[in-house]
This record gives structure tokens, sequence and C-alpha cells, in this order.
């Protein structure tokens, strides 16, 4: 399961080369981070994720990154509801 915090911090300190972008599991754009560095508008770009993922609810956060952890969730709670 992705945390928010983590995510975060990456994008604060490794956002330049994408490191936030390999663990929410976008390998890709990490890659364009790492392929464009030198031009500064990954750091620019990563700024801004930091900010999104900062004002960003757990919830939403979970939703957008940890849909199977969710889905998991989701079911259980059915489950529970049932009387399993």
């Amino acid at each position: 399961m992705k945390k928010k915090s983590i995510a975060t911090l990456l994008a604060m300190f490794l956002g330049t080369f994408g490191g936030h972008r390999f663990y929410l599991g976008s390998p890709i754009l990490g890659l364009l981070y790492i392929l464009f560095c030198w031009t500064g508008i990954p750091t620019i770009v990563s700024f801004i994720e930091m900010i999104i993922l900062i004002c960003m609810t757990d919830e939403e956060f979970d939703i957008k990154y940890n849909t199977e952890f969710m889905l998991q969730k989701q079911s259980f709670e059915r489950m529970k509801e049932a009387g399993w």
C-alpha cells in the first residue's frame, strides 16, 4: 500500500528525478523526469505535484493510487455487513 506522506517526501526531495512517479507506479513518467531533469521542468512539475499531494485527502489518494487496496477494503466491509 502506497503512503501519501512517502509520495510527498519523494516529490520534495527526488521530484526532479521522478522519485515520486516511480513510487506511485508510473515508471514511464519517472523516466521522462530523468531524461529532462537538466531542463528544470521536472523540478517545477514535481513542486506542483507535491502541493497537489499535500492538498489531497487520504481517501482521494487511496482511490487514485491504492485502488486495489480500496477494492479489498470495500469487499471486506461488505462481508462484515453480511455477517461473515
